[in-house]
């Protein structure tokens, strides 16, 4: 009699934790593509955000006497390894990095640029240091992308160089152990985090500052 109820009560208790298993989230598996980047936030390493951060007061006082857009700017911090993300989307409100990417950099026309090396030249297939205004959105032999306008002496010559934002599947979505592909001077993204830029530049009135620095 002892074993049998002590079945039922098994029996009891089994179904009672089945039905309420059925009532918890199932968990999400998580890709390797970017959360979108209206929502999430990037959680920096501490030194690495305070760098970052740096950059805010001056960002923000180049927006207000240029009219560009005062609730976000683009960096791109060259020091940091390509595998590793260093394209940043900075919340101006908040003062937080709403979200990050890879980006490629500059070969300067070799077939394997080891190290960073800078150019403003035309020609030169360099990155170029300095503040751009990002421009309007046309279709290229890369697909969309967004007309660069270089504002400083470093990269002055941008627009001439077709030196453009746009993306390419050479560019994985989330971090590597290894480097990257590299460009001809264009920060090129990956596809996943490019559409999250574009969702983001293509509801705002006012142009958006890009600031890429070593």
């Amino acid at each position: 009699m002892k074993i049998l109820l002590t079945g039922l009560l098994l029996i009891l208790i089994s179904v009672v934790v089945i039905k309420w298993q059925h009532y918890l989230p199932v968990p999400q598996k998580r890709t390797a593509s970017h959360e979108p980047a209206t929502g999430s936030i990037y959680k920096a390493p501490s030194q690495e955000f305070l760098r970052l951060k740096s950059k805010a007061p001056a960002a923000r006082l180049f927006i207000k006497q240029n009219n560009f857009d005062t609730t976000i700017f683009f960096l791109v911090d060259m020091t940091l390894p390509a595998g590793k993300p260093r394209f940043f989307v900075y919340d101006l409100k908040r003062d937080v990095i709403q979200s990050s990417g890879l980006v490629t950099h500059g070969n300067c026309n070799q077939y394997w640029l080891e190290g960073r090396k800078y150019g403003n030249e035309i020609g030169c297939g360099c990155t170029s240091i300095g503040k751009y205004k990002i421009g309007k959105s046309y279709y290229g032999k890369f697909g969309l992308a967004f007309k660069l306008h270089g504002l400083e002496q470093t990269n002055s010559n941008a627009f001439k160089r077709y030196v453009v934002l746009h993306s390419h599947n050479c560019v994985p979505e989330s971090e590597v152990a290894d480097e990257i592909c590299q460009s001809n001077g264009c920060p090129t993204v990956a596809p996943g985090f490019f559409k999250q830029l574009e969702v983001l530049l293509k509801k705002l009135n006012h142009p958006v500052l890009l600031w890429i620095f070593e």
